[in-house]
């Protein structure tokens, strides 16, 4: 198992970005009608995910981290809204929805055992801020 040196090399910020694309993907066949509607929301839920977890990587502290971790899970639960009530609506069908709400389920899984093993890993050396 290799080290992390960065946000990019945590899988669970991994999946998010996967989940990100494939909701930019989905949501291009939606109206045009809906540019300012789920379209817009969507996108943002999905991008939130993955960018909170990389601000909170960034960060560098436990607490930080793990509030930007539920941070993100709320944008996953945001992000799942969306996705049922535009198979509600009609404006995407459940053939392509479904992939994308598993792909949630499997992150939703991931970021509470992310937040687990963040709170069970040993305190971090972080060099105190300069007072200026």
């Amino acid at each position: 198992m290799s080290a992390v040196r960065s946000h990019r090399d945590l899988l669970v910020w991994q999946k998010a970005m996967d989940i990100a694309v494939a909701t930019y993907a989905l949501t291009r066949s939606y109206p045009r009608d809906e540019l300012f509607g789920l379209t817009s929301q969507s996108r943002r839920a999905a991008a939130s995910i993955a960018a909170n977890i990389a601000e909170g990587y960034g960060r560098a502290s436990k607490s930080a981290y793990l509030n930007f971790l539920r941070i993100a899970r709320g944008s996953l639960k945001e992000l799942e809204t969306h996705l049922i009530l535009a198979e509600r609506v009609g404006l995407a069908p459940p053939q392509t929805a479904e992939p994308l709400l598993e792909q949630a389920d499997e992150l939703g899984r991931m970021l509470p055992a992310s937040s687990r093993a963040c709170r069970a890993a040993p305190p971090t050396d972080v060099p105190p801020r300069s007072a200026t």
